[in-house]
């Protein structure tokens, strides 16, 4: 489908891609990776034809259709949510359009015989015919449909796009485009401003869709879900691996280490070489021979270990100060804007050392009673902090409260107090802001940068009670590990915001869920409360297909088919079969990985074309095995 043929990107002299080629292929679902900086979304930009490559070409059908989200767009403000939507519906509109002028002119015109008049019928006919394939006719429901799996209610389809926030116009623009049905969807963190259920039916949604999917995201889970290609940028070069983002991690790990491997045997050999020169080259009789060692080494092509950014935050919360048994009690409370009742009626009580989590749809209160708890707003009913609770609270816009005129190290100075002052430094240093870092005004900071900084702050004080409101907004994927593990070897209370189950999985064994003004508790971890909810939503899809069916004029019942039993024993014998395959080939790979580690067995099977067709026959047959196995494990009920 698309082609990126030896592409090389510069910026100043210095090259982001250099001789790069792939190939996007039909239905293909691509995460891309490699640290910050990388040139991800610079990828992005050039597959959607939004920056050219300083060499090599992007090929791709004449016909093909790109759908581009970035990660900050200029939004259209003047219509509804749903006028807004309606607008990927171009073509319809412009046929509809074209059809009211048609029948305009076959009223009003008379030359019934004429040659004109008979093309005007005939163009009618073929606009009729084009809007019933790209589905014209139910064009109302498919836009409920998208708009109601991101989040948005029926009461918010004739609100203006400005009264919300930048977070939901960016779900208007992402309804957008998967209503255009293009060929290929390039999605940069998609998933930055949607709740966990918005970003399940996206995954859903991308299940079914009939394109090509390359993406950006720091949501491990997500792309887990999604993708089954990585291709990982690094070194300006790209590896292209044929798996989803965990296993990648898996496969980097062991290329790393057989670079690591192949380099220093070759410099064992670069040395021994080394040594024969110095000692030959002052005699007459081994000059030539000398020489000729000289010249292999310069046609040696060096092993290059790519360098892997493995700079990472390296930091435990202080122990947390005594605080009482009970940490925070809630009676009654609840919370009212203007007219708009968000939530009512909650009550609960936190003990100390709790990981708790608040889960639920955007809008329906987890914020709000964040704030309550810190005393940022007036609301109903009693919210009341325990005996001797110090509480820390990161705010989910944190990063944009800090001063942008103050430096990194200003930021941290003049909140340090007593010994910790003389900390500083030390303090930054393991949020990766070292050497000249410290001294950058907040201001030109990248957003993962702020984030570091603003969880920074967290650090100066033995607070015994955390409040946490979306902490891993624009950490990488690395820094959300470091900071979950931080959390869980945590000995105080934590109360949490977050819409990244991979991060609250393994924190928070307790939950209250937000939901149509109500708070109700849940005594489970994240991915049993995800199947809880994936369960319900079924149901409530199924009443909502069984309304529908009732409405409908009354069909012939079709009685349902179960699974066929025979089909399923079949696919786990299969199944079975390409797992015994794959443990043979990995054995067998393993192998061949022991000989070339040895340094004695490198230098003899270095010109041995035999042995390296093997290997790389091995791997490409387990290659196909592992995407045999995926694609078996996907039809297993």
């Amino acid at each position: 489908m698309i082609s990126v043929n030896g592409v090389t990107v510069s910026f100043g002299g210095y090259n982001l891609f250099d001789n790069i080629s792939f190939l996007i292929n039909p239905k293909d679902r691509i995460g891309l990776a490699g640290k910050n900086g990388a040139g991800k979304s610079t990828m992005l930009k050039l597959l959607a034809g939004e920056q050219n490559p300083t060499k090599g070409e992007i090929a791709m059908p004449r016909e093909c259709k790109i759908g581009y989200l970035p990660q900050d767009m200029i939004h259209q403000h003047g219509r509804t949510v749903f006028e807004e939507t309606e607008t990927a519906f171009q073509e319809i509109q412009q046929l509809q359009k074209r059809i009211d002028d048609i029948n305009h002119q076959l009223e009003t015109r008379t030359d019934y015989e004429s040659e004109g008049y008979m093309r005007l019928i005939e163009e009618q006919t073929d606009i009729y015919t084009r809007l019933d394939i790209i589905g014209a006719g139910n064009k109302d429901e498919e836009i409920e449909k998208i708009l109601k799996g991101l989040g948005f209610e029926r009461k918010d389809f004739d609100r203006q796009t400005a009264e919300f926030s930048g977070g939901w116009r960016m779900r208007i623009e992402l309804a957008k485009l998967l209503l255009q049905k293009p060929d290929i969807l390039l999605l940069d963190e998609p998933t930055n401003h949607l709740d966990i259920e918005a970003i399940i039916w996206l995954e859903e949604f991308m299940d079914t869709f009939s394109g090509s999917v390359v993406l950006i995201s720091h949501d491990k889970t997500f792309l887990d879900n999604v993708t089954k290609r990585t291709i990982e940028i690094v070194n300006q070069k790209i590896y292209d691996y044929k798996t989803n983002y965990s296993h990648y991690l898996v496969l980097r790990e062991e290329r790393k280490e057989q670079q690591e491997n192949a380099a220093k045997n070759q410099q064992k050999i670069i040395d021994q070489t080394e040594a024969l020169i110095d000692k030959y080259r002052a005699k007459a009789n081994k000059a030539s021979f000398a020489q000729s060692l000289i010249k292999k080494l310069d046609r040696m092509e060096r092993v290059e270990v790519d360098d892997f950014d493995t700079a990472t935050m390296h930091f435990r919360f202080p122990p947390p100060a005594h605080s009482g048994k009970i940490v925070l009690t809630v009676e009654h409370a609840g919370k009212t804007y203007g007219d708009k009742q968000i939530f009512s009626d909650a009550s609960f009580i936190i003990t100390k050392g709790e990981k708790i989590g608040l889960v639920g749809r955007n809008g329906e209160g987890k914020s709000t009673m964040m704030k309550m708890i810190a005393k940022k707003v007036q609301h109903d009913g009693m919210v009341q902090l325990g005996h001797s609770v110090l509480m820390g609270y990161f705010e989910q816009d944190q990063e944009e409260k800090l001063d942008p005129k103050k430096t990194v190290f200003e930021t941290i100075d003049e909140l340090a107090v007593g010994d910790v002052r003389k900390q500083v430094r030390g303090l930054l240093g393991s949020f990766l802001f070292g050497g000249d870092d410290i001294d950058k005004k907040v201001q030109v900071l990248s957003g993962g940068e702020r984030g570091r900084l603003a969880l920074c702050k967290l650090l100066l004080e033995p607070y015994n009670l955390l409040l946490m409101d979306e902490p891993t907004n624009h950490l990488d994927i690395r820094s959300k590990d470091i900071l979950k593990k931080a959390l869980i070897d945590y000995e105080g209370t934590v109360i949490m915001v977050s819409h990244d189950r991979d991060f609250m999985k393994g924190i928070c064994n307790r939950l209250f869920e937000f939901r149509d003004g109500k708070v109700k508790e849940h005594l489970c971890d994240i991915e049993e409360f995800m199947q809880l909810r994936k369960v319900e939503r079924l149901n409530e899809l199924d009443l909502e297909k069984k309304e529908k069916q009732e409405k409908a004029p009354v069909k012939k019942e079709v009685k349902e088919v179960n699974p066929n039993e025979a089909e399923q024993k079949q696919l786990k014998q299969q199944l079975k079969k390409t797992e015994e395959a794959i443990e043979r080939l990995e054995a067998d790979i393993k192998v061949l990985d022991t000989q070339l580690a040895n340094p004695e067995d490198y230098t003899r099977l270095m010109n041995d074309q035999t042995f390296f067709a093997n290997y790389n026959t091995l791997k490409k047959k387990l290659d196909e095995e592992m995407k045999k196995w995926e694609e078996l494990s996907g039809k297993i009920l």
